[in-house]
Order: C-alpha cells, then structure tokens, then sequence
C-alpha cells in the first residue's frame, strides 16, 4: 500500500534530514526563487536590513528573507507556519555558508571543462545544466567571477540536488581569488599621519627594515586559514603601530597589503574599513 504524501509537501522529508544534520534549509518555489516575504516583512517593514549578515534578522515566524529564513531547527522547518510554502514548494534549497560550505556553480559544459583543469577534485553534484563543486570553507558569494560561474557561500542560498559524489576538500585559495577584484581596482586609502615628536628623520634607519616589516604582513594574510577579516585588521593594526606615526608609508605599502588582502577573499570595502577603524584604533 502506496503511503501517503506528506501534507505540506514532498520535500519537507529531504528538507528535516537535513537541518538536523546542521544545514540550514528553506523552500522554493517555482523558478527556484524563496517564497515572498509575509505582509508582515513586506519592503523590511520588520526591521531587516538589506545586507543582513547573519541569519534569522527578524522574529516572523514565515519563511521570508530569501537565504537569511534558512533554518537547522526541525521545529521551525516544520512548523505550520511553513505549512503552506512546503506544499507548494517547487524543491529545497540551503545556506551554504551557515553549513561552512562554497558551492562552485557551473552553469554549462564550459565552464566545467574550466574547473576540472582549473580547480581542485572535489565533491560533484549534478545539476540541471551543469555541476555544483563543494569546498569546505565559507567566502563571500559573487557572480558571475567569470562566464558561466557563480560562487554561492555567505548571504546566498543553492538548490539541494542531492548530496553528490567523491570526497569534499578544503577550500583552495583559487576559488577564493575568483571573487578578488583586479589589481587595478585596488584603490588604497591615502595615509595622512603625523611625523615624529619633535620633527626629525624617519626612526626606521633603512628602508629594508619598512620593506620587510611589509613582507611580512602581507605573509601573514596570505597564510591565514581562517578567521581572515580578524588577521587581516590585526596586521593592519599591527603595521600602522609601527610604521604609522614616522610618515614612512606610502601608497605603494598600502596597495601590497590590500592586494594580499583581497586575494584572501576581502573586498575592497573590508579593506579600507580594517584600515581605516586601525588608525581610529591607534588615534592616527
């Protein structure tokens, strides 16, 4: 005897499996778009901001706010208040950030022909057009880093096509360069800082002693495994203490160490906030 269908839908088995296994889920729709937004949460009127950071940004008990409605309590993902969005939900999708995870989304035959000759071996799930590569570890998500590929990680949602093949690996600094802008686009902030007390010439008595200390800063961001915003303001403050108050840093030191930075996944705006909340930090 045929048992039967869940009343809130078909996917609500796959989407409990899931969260109870620590990644956070939510309903599609058709068209493989989150379910609107509650009258309640209509244009943010709750309270949500636009970039939100983390999940559950308001108290509505619906699935609204795209990816940020993402949920590991089995409680809420079957909750009646999801009732209605289960039973006409279209499939699953998921955080793949809040799973510690970044999704490689290639969209055709090309772009998957680029990563395997690109990119490291790794979990493979099969998707409509193309393939979804996993890399454990969470980035910042962007389109579009070149044709065909997206990178799906924080403040995004993917569809869950089923937990795919072959061993998951960490993830590799190429990915996480993928979304680092050209070198070009590296605009420093300008270094305004007073001189030593007292006039005088700068205390650092060779500029090998400046050109190492910025070696290796830019070493130190280039070598964090996590935790990579932390490092990359720490060694920023840790440079301006030094350097900061003898006039010796020019724009050139800076850009090195936003050009580390970025290529760790920091966009230029994380870039010039570090910075600039450094020499708040230190009164320069």
């Amino acid at each position: 005897m045929t048992q039967p269908t869940d009343i809130r839908g078909e996917h609500l088995p796959a989407a409990l499996s899931l969260a109870v296994s620590g990644v956070p889920v939510l309903p599609l729709r058709a068209g493989k778009l989150p379910f609107g937004n509650c009258r309640r949460c209509t244009d943010n009127a709750c309270g949500a901001r636009p970039n939100m950071k983390t999940p559950g940004p308001c108290t509505c008990p619906y699935p609204c706010h795209g990816w940020a409605a993402a949920a590991t309590d089995s409680n809420v993902v079957k909750a009646p208040t999801w009732a209605r969005a289960w039973r006409e939900a279209a499939g699953v999708a998921y955080h793949p950030g809040g799973a510690g995870l970044t999704v490689v989304d290639l969209d055709n035959a090309e772009a998957i022909a680029w990563a395997r000759a690109s990119l490291p071996a790794t979990r493979i799930v099969a998707t409509t057009r193309g393939e979804h590569w996993l890399y454990r570890g969470v980035m910042q998500s962007a389109n579009m880093v070149r044709p065909g590929v997206d990178i799906k990680s924080s403040m995004q949602y993917a569809r869950w096509l089923g937990p795919g093949t072959g061993a998951i690996t960490v993830l590799p600094d190429v990915v996480r360069a993928l979304a680092v802008k050209e070198p070009a686009a590296v605009r420093p902030v300008a270094v305004t800082v007073p001189g030593p007390a007292g006039g005088g010439a700068c205390p650092h008595r060779t500029p090998t002693y400046l050109d190492r200390g910025i070696a290796m800063a830019e070493q130190r961001i280039t070598e964090a495994r996590e935790a990579v915003h932390a490092t990359v303001y720490r060694t920023f403050l840790a440079v301006l203490s030094t350097h900061g108050r003898c006039g010796c840093l020019t724009d050139a030191h800076t850009a090195r160490l936003f050009t580390a930075a970025q290529a760790k996944g920091e966009s230029p705006r994380h870039c010039t906030e570090a910075w600039t909340n450094a020499l708040s930090r230190l009164g320069l």
